[in-house]
């Protein structure tokens, strides 16, 4: 007995039909919760590539602190991904599909420099993590308006954890003092 043949024409409807995941947030909390969020993903992608290419570039008397801690950021920010990208499913948003998109709506910057020093890096890094706390603290305020707590409650974590990889790149970045 033959298979039957696919249904060509059902195959490009179904591809064309929305991903009309349920909420019961408003058309506009959707849009402007997905907006952000997917705005943060971008940042973090960003992040995360900049954290492991210090990791890969580290040099000098401190490498392996540096690239052991760039390696720990690095697989700190990469965990933030898919959650942040299937909450924008949940929301009943669309999220980000390429490499390009993230470039249109990063805003942290690239670094391509075939050399930064380990000072360089670590304050980079921080300005960086810095930019990001202030970001996921303006993307909670949103989630608190909109009545999103489960988002919020996330975007708790990820602002702690942030913070903690600021404080981390602020102190190994200190010069020693002597007499103390």
């Amino acid at each position: 007995m033959a298979e039957p043949k696919p249904d060509l024409k059902k195959a490009a409807e179904r591809r064309k039909a929305p991903l009309a995941t349920p909420s019961d947030l408003g058309g506009n909390a959707v849009r402007d919760l997905t907006g952000a969020l997917n705005e943060l993903l971008a940042d973090v992608f960003a992040l995360y590539l900049k954290t492991k290419n210090f990791h890969w570039h580290a040099s000098g008397p401190h490498f392996r602190d540096y690239h052991l801690l760039f390696d720990e950021h690095g697989e700190q920010i990469f965990a933030m991904t898919d959650p942040i990208a299937e909450r924008v499913r949940k929301l009943g948003g669309m999220t980000l599909r390429s490499i390009g998109q993230i470039g249109r709506l990063q805003r942290v910057k690239d670094n391509d420099a075939d050399y930064v020093d380990p000072e360089g890096m670590l304050a980079e890094l921080a300005e960086d993590n810095k930019d990001l706390v202030t970001r996921l603290r303006e993307v909670h305020g949103l989630t608190d308006e909109h009545k999103d707590y489960a988002t919020s409650s996330l975007l708790d974590q990820w602002i702690d954890e942030t913070e903690r990889r600021l404080w981390f790149l602020f102190e190994a970045s200190r010069r020693e003092v002597s007499g103390h």
